[in-house]
């Protein structure tokens, strides 16, 4: 199906504000800084209710909701083979406190982060969508941000982690471009929602100081932390190798995968 056709029929505005709302946003990002050409989206939800909201990939809550549906049915079932956001984000009102949920090898960490964003208003208008929008300025993650936010939907919400001017983000985008996220709709949310928990994680809190340490280290040795959990193995076809063999390929994979992975979103937590 045609990808703007989908979008269009997946979220169709209608629009009160006494409901919930999933905000539909198009994230376009490059991965590799060396193969600008290569730009991948995915469709990235955010979606809000009264106590907080929630942003995350649409593939990946698919693919979840699958799982956890197989499972409860007694059925082994495997994720789709494709890269998708596993990262989510969760904001709660008058907080400046933000969790992000985040994956590393087979744990999952729940990040408490303050966010305090210095916001430049700027007297540039345009529109997106069928909505006005005002142009702001901020700093984050060691890039300098473009948004366009409208009063007209008094949500002080948007993509990622990025909250707190006095209206909903509708676009936002990195000075070189390189991570652009844009709404591309809005439904009613008539559904209780809780997004499907998987449980065959390892889940731990840490603070944003303790998730940057761990970051850092995971992105010079991923395997770190499944040195003695990974037994010896033996293939389909009878070649034995030994745990550290196994651990010594994961690394390896891990580490080619990093390397066309340069240019994450909080470039800063590479430096």
């Amino acid at each position: 199906m045609n990808y703007t056709k989908y979008l269009f029929l997946l979220f169709l505005v209608n629009f009160t504000f006494g409901q919930n709302k999933l905000f539909l946003y198009e994230y376009k990002f490059i991965p590799d800084s060396t193969t600008k050409e290569n730009i991948r989206n995915e469709i990235m939800i955010l979606n809000i209710k009264k106590d907080k909201s929630e942003f995350y990939s649409h593939e990946r809550y698919l693919s979840d909701s699958t799982l956890l549906a197989d499972s409860k049915k007694g059925i082994f079932s495997m994720p789709p083979n494709k890269e998708m956001i596993s990262d989510r984000v969760i904001k709660y009102p008058n907080s400046n406190q933000i969790v992000y949920i985040a994956f590393m090898s087979w744990e999952k960490y729940f990040v408490k982060e303050n966010m305090d964003l210095k916001w430049n208003l700027e007297n540039d208008f345009s529109k997106v969508l069928a909505y006005n929008v005002q142009k702001a300025t901020t700093e984050f993650g060691g890039r300098k941000w473009i948004a366009w936010f409208t009063k007209e939907i008094p949500i002080q919400d948007g993509p990622y982690k990025f909250k707190d001017l006095p209206g909903l983000i509708l676009k936002i985008e990195d000075f070189g471009k390189n991570h652009i996220f844009e709404l591309k709709g809005i439904r009613n949310n008539y559904e209780t929602f809780e997004y499907p928990n998987l449980n065959n994680y390892k889940e731990y809190t840490l603070s944003f100081d303790q998730y940057v340490k761990k970051y850092k280290n995971y992105r010079k040795n991923p395997t770190a932390d499944l040195i003695g959990k990974i037994p010896d193995q033996t293939d389909a076809e009878g070649n034995f190798r030994t745990s550290t063999q196994v651990l010594k390929e994961l690394n390896d994979q891990w580490m080619q995968r990093f390397k066309k992975d340069n240019n994450i979103i909080e470039i800063n937590l590479l430096k």
